[in-house]
């Protein structure tokens, strides 16, 4: 995988959801630019790989998110100011 088309990401917000909130689970917000430069699209699963360890994450699409930057929800191991990556699950492999 060539890194030119998917440079790391800084994570400039995060929040978590409780028991009994309606929209819950991890979710990734970033620009669109961001998103098509990494062929994703609203709703998809990604692979989002932080720091400590990696999770899957819904894709969701704002462009209040500044530009290199992604505000996360729900996923453990992340803080504020980390780097991450996504990269899209390879549905391919079995």
């Amino acid at each position: 995988m060539s890194l030119s088309g998917n440079p790391p990401l800084q994570v400039v917000g995060y929040s978590a959801t409780r028991r009994g909130d309606s929209d819950r689970g991890p979710l990734i917000v970033l620009r669109s630019e961001e998103a098509a430069r990494r062929l994703l699209n609203e709703g998809m699963l990604v692979w989002v790989y932080g720091p400590r360890r990696h999770d899957l994450a819904r894709v969701s699409i704002d462009e209040a998110v500044p530009r290199g930057a992604v505000v996360v929800r729900d996923i453990a191991g992340l803080a504020v100011s980390e780097i991450v990556r996504l990269v899209k699950p390879d549905v391919a492999r079995s």
